[in-house]
């Protein structure tokens, strides 16, 4: 099997403690180095991970013993980071968005594919049981020939509960670009690549409160659109109806359901990787729960990266990826421009996940 795929991880926030939980025990890889602009929370992190070092960014991104960066960093920075790691000649798998813009997540692919090496993105969620079922589900006819699909992701904001919620309202921010990827790769999945779409967005507000931590109640200024819907045009024929919005208190909606001539699947939040898969069928009375029968079961964060180092076709992939920043740019873009917009980009559905104990994942070497 050889020596474990060591990788150095950029960016210590919150969210790298999901991904140390699948990460930090899996034999086929090893946490190498760790970095932060906060030093003291890097040092913490590393101080937990056994033969860990805690290196300043550009220390560890020009780091030999590294093969693969993990790009964790607020998405301002995705670009900067993954680029200098693809300068390195590492590989990179990041967080979601890619990047938050198409000029600068092109040069990051085009970077990558000139250089050889491979680059992966979240989010991964969507190889979890939970869209994998989903999709075996439509493969298999059971519904039919899939006409449609509804998406929703609605909530008050992300203002309530985290301490810093400042960049979710700037730039490169907002539901669709924070939770989009999401829904969008789970509609690739569920439906094919998109080929145009049609949006519309407001801001009704300009200011929000932080509700939680140390900077309870300061506002904070909103400059991004905090309710964003649209319609995305698949290349089957398919019409997905999207709604992502930081302007609701909750919501009843299904996060997904797609409607096929004989009925209808409606699948579990795609911000998580399990959860039950329910079919109603052209005649039924009541709704059916349908079984796990794909995916990776029993899944955390980095299982995309873990399928970038085992798979031969990586499913979390950076041209995924692209193609969805490309539907939510083109989204905002025609919201903007009250017109259609086809898209300048397109990418296979990901080979389906077939169904896999967490005791076989778990053991997967790294290629």
């Amino acid at each position: 099997m050889g020596e474990p795929h060591r990788i150095g991880i950029v960016g210590t926030g919150w969210i790298s403690g999901a991904y140390l939980e699948t990460l930090r025990d899996h034999p086929a890889v090893t946490i190498g180095a760790v970095a932060d602009l906060d030093a003291a929370r890097a040092a913490s992190v590393a101080a937990g991970i056994p033969g860990c070092r805690a290196l300043p960014a550009d220390d560890l991104l020009r780091d030999d013993s590294i093969a693969t960066i993990l790009n964790l960093t607020v998405p301002a920075a995705h670009a900067e980071v993954g680029l200098a790691a693809i300068r390195n000649g590492r590989r990179v798998y990041g967080e979601k968005p890619l990047t938050s813009d198409m000029t600068t997540a092109r040069t990051l692919i085009d970077q990558a594919g000139e250089r050889g090496v491979a680059i992966g993105c979240a989010p991964d969620t969507v190889l979890g049981t939970g869209v994998q079922t989903a999709r075996a589900a439509v493969d298999s006819g059971i519904i039919g020939r899939p006409l449609s699909a509804v998406a929703v992701m609605a909530t008050p904001g992300h203002e309530r509960w985290h301490h810093h919620p400042d960049f979710y309202y700037l730039p490169g921010g907002g539901p669709l670009l924070d939770m989009g990827p999401y829904y969008l790769t789970a509609l690739v999945h569920l439906l094919g690549p998109v080929t145009a779409v049609t949006g519309a967005a407001s801001r009704q507000r300009t200011w929000r409160v932080v509700g939680t931590g140390p900077r309870a109640g300061e506002r904070i200024p909103v400059s991004v659109d905090t309710h964003v819907t649209g319609v995305l045009h698949h290349a089957n024929g398919a019409l997905s109806t999207v709604t992502t919005s930081f302007d609701a208190v909750r919501t009843t909606a299904a996060p997904i359901e797609v409607h096929g001539e004989t009925g209808t699947i409606e699948v579990p939040d795609p911000n998580r990787f399990d959860g039950d898969v329910r079919l109603f069928a052209l005649g039924a009375t009541d709704w059916q729960t349908l079984e796990p029968s794909a995916g990776y079961a029993g899944a955390g964060r980095g299982i995309g990266l873990l399928d970038m180092l085992t798979s031969p076709a990586p499913r979390a992939s950076g041209a995924l990826a692209l193609h969805v920043l490309d539907a939510m740019t083109s989204l905002l873009r025609s919201a903007a421009e009250g017109r259609r917009i086809d898209l300048t980009t397109t990418a296979e559905r990901p080979d389906p996940v077939p169904l896999s104990s967490p005791t076989t994942w778990r053991r997967a070497p790294a290629r």
